[in-house]
């Protein structure tokens, strides 16, 4: 009896020591390690000129993914080349693609046939890259009304149910002017309101929400948790605020960096949408020596 109760005292004990382990063992969990990923729009012009020798050039800067721009439907091709040969070439440099822009736009105002015929294109392309995101990237800016966000997210969560049995999910990439008020409501807020979760992702452009606002995002993220699910990371010229390179402009990514988790994100983009100090590709090596320096830590 005596030697059960050792036996009972010794257990809770150890089951203590367990459980303060527990409470303990989360704030001494290493940070999440994320690929460092690029925008293929940042060295566009390269992409389309000489794909196989850009890829390696991307690959040499240190980047691990990749984030397509663009496909031909008919030909079902990516920089010209079939997604199979894409896709081989992708992982001959050890450069997964977790998502692509998709020119989803062009559909706004056309038959759901047509809509469904690219939408059903698109994501037979990404499943030969092993893309798990087709992303809408944008809303041409002479459309940017109200009643246009409300479309977009009708649209948004259309393609997001066709999508369902398909491997792929869509996401959507805020442009400019979304986090401005429209007699009183903001454009972005239509979209977090009106998209299903769970069939519409959310790519947050950082650039943009900072050229509309002087907010920090972090109460973005607070009011919808783990949707964000991929950043593109790109900076703000302290004059013209146009594009320019990381580190040279005014966003600083070490105040947003830790709200990574918080926001749902998986994967990160740099990009640079032009204004090349030099030019794109030595841009996109600017971006990954920021990016290792103060943020890969």
């Amino acid at each position: 009896m005596r030697g059960s109760m050792v036996d009972r005292r010794s257990f809770l004990k150890q089951a203590g020591s367990f459980a303060s382990a527990a409470l303990v063992l989360p704030s001494m969990q290493k940070p999440t390690r994320y690929k460092i990923g690029l925008q293929l729009f940042t060295v566009n012009r390269d992409m389309n000129g000489d794909p196989i020798a850009s890829l390696a050039r991307v690959a040499q800067m240190g980047y691990e993914e990749v984030e397509t721009y663009g496909i031909d439907p008919e030909a079902l091709t990516y920089y010209r080349l079939p997604a199979a040969e894409f896709a081989k070439r992708l992982q001959d440099h050890n450069l997964p693609t977790p998502s692509g822009h998709y020119d989803l736009q062009r559909f706004l105002n056309a038959s759901t046939d047509d809509l469904n015929r690219y939408v059903d294109r698109c994501a037979e392309g990404a499943r030969a890259l092993g893309q798990r995101y087709i992303v809408w990237p944008y809303i041409e800016p002479r459309l940017r009304t109200l009643d246009t966000y409300k479309r977009v997210a009708g649209l948004l969560n259309a393609i997001g149910s066709r999508l369902v049995k398909s491997g792929v999910q869509v996401a959507y990439h805020n442009g400019g002017g979304e986090f401005i008020p429209q007699t009183g409501q903001l454009p972005y807020d239509i979209i977090l309101r009106e998209t299903d979760p769970a069939l519409v992702k959310l790519q947050i452009d950082l650039y943009w929400h900072a050229h509309d606002t002087n907010d920090p995002p972090h109460a973005l993220f607070e009011r919808a948790p783990g949707r964000f699910v991929m950043w593109h990371v790109k900076d703000m010229h302290k004059v013209s605020r146009d594009y320019t390179e990381l580190g040279n402009g005014t966003i600083d990514y070490t105040q947003i960096w830790p709200d990574t988790a918080m926001s749902g994100m998986t994967h990160f983009f740099v990009e640079q949408g032009g204004n090349f100090a030099v030019n794109a590709m030595q841009s996109a090596a600017d971006g990954m020596a920021y990016v290792k320096k103060y943020l890969k830590r």
